[in-house]
Parts: C-alpha cells; structure tokens; sequence
C-alpha cells in the first residue's frame, strides 16, 4: 500500500522547477489525489513528467548511469535542464496508509571528478509518533555514498545532530547505486525496505498493440510489463490462479469494450494460453492477434485495473492514442472507480483528450504550461480562476479546458 503525497522535480530537462500537491518542503499545497490527470499542449512537458517518473524506476534495476543513457534519453548531459548548474534532484512526500507518518524521500545526481554521473545525496526523513510538527529526522541520510542510517521502524537523527534510535555508518562501495536498493534488501532496515518495495511496484505503461500480438512462450507471468507483449502471459497466469475468478473478470471486462460479445481463455497442446474474441456479427471468433489495435488497448487497460495484487502507482501515457474518442470517459470512469479513495492504488495519466478529462474533477487535473524562459510550470485546475464554481454548476473540465477557460 501507499501512495504519492507529492512530488517535486528540479532540473530534469523542461521540469526546471516543478511541484505538485503538498511536499515536506512546501506544505501549502493540497495532497494529491489517487487519480491525477496532466494535460496541456504538446511540447509543454507531459513527456518529459512520464519519462521523470521512469527515470527514477530505471535508477532501481540498474544504476543512475545506466539509467541516464537508456531509452534513448542520451546520458546525463541531455537530461540536465539546459544551462542549469545545478544537479537533477527529486523530492517524493509519501504515505503508506492513512494512519502512518508521510516519509520524504530526497535525491540528488550529479557529475563525480570523473565526469560520470553518481548520487551526490540521498536522504529519508520521517517525524516521530505523536509529533505533527517540526523537523522530521532523518534515517538515511548519505552525500557521496556516506553517511548513516537506522534499523528498525523508529528513530534518526536531527538536525542538530541528536540521534535517537541504533544509528549505524554506512558507506557504499559503488556510489552510482541507490542507498535504498543496497539497504532496502536487508530485513534491519524496515522502512528503507518497504519505501523501496513501493518504488519497485511502480507500472510505467507504453502499451503497443503489435508487441501484444507477438506469440510468447507458455510461461505465465502476474504482471504486465511496459509494451503489453506478455499479454497473455498474464491472462494465462490469472487463469492458473483461479479460473472461475478470471472467467468473471472477463466477463466483465467484455461489457466496457464494444461490438465484443465475449471473451475467452483458450489453452493450447503446449501450455501456452492465448485469448479469442468473439465480435458482433460474427459466427467465429478472432485471436487476439487479429484484433485492432483499439481492442487490444482497451482490453489491456481493463485489465491492468482488475490486476488482484495491484501495482500501487501506474503512469499511463496517453490511453487515448488509437481510441475512438466516445470509449474515454467510460475509460476515465473506470479508471477513477477502481483507484478509489484509499492507499491501495495511485493513477497518473497524460492526455490531450477533453472527452477523457470531462469524467474528471477540478482537484484530479493538472496543467503543465511553459514559462517565459521555456521551462514547465504545474498548475493544478482547481486553482485557476472561475472552474470550480463552472463545474459546480454543471460544466463538464474537458469542454472548459478546450473552450480556453484554463491551461
């Protein structure tokens, strides 16, 4: 469980200097919400936001280098915003259940001597139980791969140096590695492991239709990955789980795509699950293979939220490319209905669709807009002049935003 409070980005392409919801370091702003929405017009940043939230996934399964050079960002030095001395940075204000304290986790990535990029600073902070005000103390706190950290649930250190809790030195042996995956594997650090088991459930979503067609192995696997190519894969191993709970899903899953009648498993002589469509009209059904690239894409994203163990953030990309236009507020309704209002699952999606964004409310939409000096600015909707009031009486944010009364 848990969730994204807020999240603020410096100097990471055209997000010079960008915040949104409440932070620890700005607690002005309203917590974001389990469904966020971020629009504006091409070029203003979407991409660059999506890509952040990627950026940081990738830093988990490689290292910060490795991270800078892939999907064709072209290292370090194409990432950093232009003319910017300053190092890329993130702050992440987190909650892992309505009860528990929020946890801030800060990061920092610069160039070392050698020109290489590293993890120049690493910090998680957390206030003590009962304490609703006042500086949190930190317990992880590394520059250049030194510092200290504490085990267990409680405890840190203050910012004057007093230390309550089992304070241990710590010092990594590769500083282009996070802290958090070095520590967050041992059972001592209890709260690194379970910030970094929320990092790592994270579901960045670049759904391509021709990479669901493709013929897998029969190997059943939980989880979609990124592209949808193991997409049934996935149908095979919720089906092994439990047929009769899959059967449901499908059958329900079958009422929100249209001119689709029925859904079916299908196991073949080796093992491999595959899934056959049964159309409007049609005396036969079609594999998925032969399904449009609408189906596919609405069929993946259904689901992707029928997921049993649900991956607690999932940034999806413009779900409206290759749909007819009319399916997205049915989309944008079930994409709110199943993220709910607890801390089980988080929604970010990029989209240019005012039919997708009329399902939304004020407080659930963000504007990204450039600056006068060409970088991004985050604005939440509900902040601009006249929306609210607009949609209390009955106006629907995707007609407002396209008839130009905000973003």
């Amino acid at each position: 469980m848990g969730k994204i409070l807020g999240i603020a980005i410096k100097n990471y392409g055209s997000l010079k200097n960008i915040k949104m919801g409440k932070l620890f370091s700005d607690q002005t702003g309203d917590e974001l919400g389990n469904m966020v929405a971020i629009i504006g017009a091409s070029g203003n940043g979407k991409s660059t936001l999506a890509d952040a939230f990627g950026f940081i996934s990738d830093c988990l399964s490689a290292d910060v280098e490795t991270a800078c050079d892939a999907n064709n960002r072209g290292g370090y030095d194409h990432l950093v915003s232009q003319n910017s001395n300053e190092p890329i940075h993130f702050e992440i204000y987190y909650k892992e259940t309505y009860n528990s304290r929020p946890i801030t986790y800060e990061l920092t990535i610069a160039k070392d001597k050698m020109d290489r990029p590293y993890v120049k600073e690493e910090r998680l902070r957390q206030r003590r139980p009962g304490i609703k005000r006042g500086w949190p103390l930190s317990f992880l706190y590394l520059i250049d791969g030194k510092g200290y950290a504490f085990e267990g649930v409680e405890g840190g250190q203050d910012e004057d140096g007093s230390v309550v809790g089992d304070k241990k030195i710590v010092e990594l042996s590769d500083t282009r590695k996070l802290g958090i995956v070095t520590l967050g594997a041992m059972k001592q650090y209890s709260r690194i492991e379970m910030f970094l088991a929320f990092l790592k459930s994270w579901y960045l979503c670049y759904f391509a239709p021709d990479a669901a067609r493709q013929i897998q192995t029969a190997a059943p696997v939980q989880y979609l990955n990124r592209t949808g190519s193991n997409l049934n894969n996935v149908a095979q191993y919720m089906y092994r789980e439990n047929p009769g709970e899959f059967k449901k899903i499908l059958a329900d899953i079958q009422t929100k795509i249209p001119n689709i009648t029925k859904i079916e498993p299908v196991k073949l002589q080796n093992g491999q699950m595959v899934l056959q469509f049964w159309q409007q009209g049609f005396e036969q059904p079609f594999f998925s293979q032969r399904m449009s690239d609408g189906t596919l894409k609405l069929f993946a994203y259904y689901l992707l939220l029928h997921e049993r163990n649900p991956r607690q953030l999932v940034f999806v990309e413009e779900p409206e490319n290759g749909l007819y236009h009319q399916y997205l507020a049915n989309l944008a309704i079930e994409m709110k209905r199943n993220v709910g209002t607890g801390f089980l699952k988080q929604l970010f999606v990029t989209t240019h669709s005012p039919f997708f964004v009329n399902a939304l409310s004020p407080d659930q939409v963000w504007v990204l807009e450039k600056g006068a000096d060409g970088f991004s600015n985050a604005k939440q909707a509900a902040s601009y002049d006249f929306v609210k009031e607009l949609v209390d009486e009955g106006a629907s944010m995707g007609d407002l935003w396209y008839s130009k009364y905000f973003g």
